[in-house]
């Protein structure tokens, strides 16, 4: 990376100073603790939140160091719950372009981010209509793989669905077929509640449609619904079979949405989702649903 610009590097610093001081732990979900000494986060809570680490967050708010990718200007805004205009800021004082909405770097609403901080033991993600997901927290991860290092067309589960047969490995074999009509359903969905001048919808269905055969018998059978909610059945690789209700918030221009999954009524599941905490995450490729 690239030094930064001493003038932009020390309002970098202030500006991340001045988000800090103003969130309470409470806000992103961390205790608060009897010994605090300062009125909001510490940097060290920070650097978790961002996925950072405590010396190269404290170079950041020192002034110094070096010029901060867009991945990480993405978490910090996202730990630092910034509205869309404080996150562009940010961008701005890193001197990095403001990424095109939809991609894994996309801005999260607060409220949702919010939402999220209060489910520490529910698996939840935020994901975008075209299935990029933006974050998951750690029950979540756990039950569906780590999805944060996916870039460019790759971002969209829809995709890797349809063009990496190991992405579908989390379903068992019986569900494949249901869940790529559901998804072709779903696609169309939100590309018809897009602006007629958006491009990017038609780019992930184009390159389907190029790609995939079996993308493109579906999306000739014109179907298209929402995933409002849904039933699943997850082969985890430690606790086997899991069966859950997926269930849906939307943003209010429908182009983000908060997943989270329970157990399903009558099953063993709960019981096992409970011992996703005590596996921690697992190092696989699953499924954004």
């Amino acid at each position: 990376m690239t030094g930064m610009g001493s003038v932009k590097h020390t309002e970098l610093g202030a500006f991340l100073r001045s988000r800090r001081a103003r969130i309470r732990p409470a806000d992103v979900g961390l205790p608060h603790g009897p010994r605090r000494r300062v009125p909001g986060l510490r940097r060290d809570e920070v650097a978790q939140l961002a996925g950072a680490s405590v010396d190269y967050y404290n170079e950041l708010e020192r002034g110094a160091g070096s010029q901060p990718s867009e991945q990480m200007i993405a978490a910090l805004a996202r730990a630092l719950r910034l509205t869309a205009d404080e996150r562009d800021y940010l961008y701005h004082l890193a001197d990095r372009p403001v990424p095109a909405s939809g991609g894994s770097t996309s801005h999260v609403h607060p409220g949702m981010l919010d939402l999220l901080a209060r489910l520490p033991s529910t698996p939840a993600q935020v994901i975008t209509d075209l299935h990029v997901t933006l974050v998951q927290n750690p029950p979540a991860v756990a039950l569906l793989g780590d999805h944060s290092g996916f870039r460019g067309a790759r971002a969209s589960f829809v995709h890797r669905w349809f063009t990496e047969p190991e992405a579908r490995r989390l379903y068992p074999e019986a569900d494949h077929v249901g869940q790529s009509r559901a998804f072709v359903a779903d696609l169309r969905a939100a590309a018809a509640r897009r602006d007629a001048k958006d491009t990017e919808a038609g780019s992930v269905i184009n390159a389907l449609l190029d790609a995939s055969p079996e993308f493109a018998a579906l999306w000739a059978d014109h179907d298209v619904a929402f995933r409002r909610e849904d039933r699943k059945r997850l082969q985890h690789p430690e606790l086997g079979l899991i069966e859950v209700n997926c269930l849906n918030l939307f943003s209010e221009d429908g182009r983000q949405r908060l997943l989270w999954f329970t157990p399903a009524v009558g099953t063993a599941s709960a019981g096992l989702l409970d011992l996703l905490a005590v596996l921690g995450t697992q190092e696989v490729t699953g499924p954004t649903p």
